[in-house]
């Protein structure tokens, strides 16, 4: 029985790094070193019950179910960015924690906070990225996308890469899609 969970627990570790870029274990902890935070503290401003977050973090469970849960986290990781480049200083990440917090998501096309756009008040090509990122991973798995980039591969190329990289890519191959597809 233990070979089975073992085993259960890295499928859902593999399909988190398919999904979110690395497993969820590892992307909480750094949240939570880079922040300062507590695993209850980031549960609370992420909307997961201290459980859920648990068995996300220990692979038992695979996918985080709420979009708008998804986009606090990666709210969390562009403020974590910050406050490791030093242009967020530690009041401005717990102010912007609360922010994230009471957040619903919202949509990268109405920015609610700061940290979503760029000096020029225009989104940041990453928000616009993962916001693509999360809106297709909400709807189907990675092997799903990739299987139907490989359908429509014959008819619609530019259609099947677009599903491909946004899909089931990197944030920085989708990033880089995304400023070679521009102007």
């Amino acid at each position: 029985m233990e070979a089975a969970q073992q085993e259960a627990t890295a499928r859902a570790r593999e399909m988190q790094r398919s999904w979110y870029g690395e497993p969820l274990g590892a992307l909480f902890r750094r949240l939570i070193d880079d922040l300062g935070l507590n695993q209850a503290r980031l549960a609370a401003v992420l909307g997961l019950s201290a459980p859920m977050l648990s068995q996300l973090m220990s692979g038992q469970r695979a996918k985080i179910g709420n979009p708008a849960v998804v986009q606090r986290v990666q709210a969390l990781q562009e403020l974590a960015a910050q406050v490791a480049g030093g242009s967020v200083s530690a009041a401005e990440a717990a102010e912007r924690m609360e922010e994230i917090k009471r957040s619903s998501g919202g949509s990268v096309l109405t920015p609610t906070g700061s940290q979503t756009t760029s000096s020029s008040g225009a989104p940041t090509v990453r928000r616009v990225v993962r916001e693509i990122q999360s809106l297709l991973r909400s709807v189907a798995a990675a092997g799903d996308i990739i299987e139907a980039a490989e359908a429509l591969a014959p008819s619609q190329p530019e259609l099947a890469e677009f599903l491909r990289v946004y899909g089931a890519g990197r944030t920085a191959e989708a990033v880089a899609h995304y400023e070679a597809h521009q102007s």
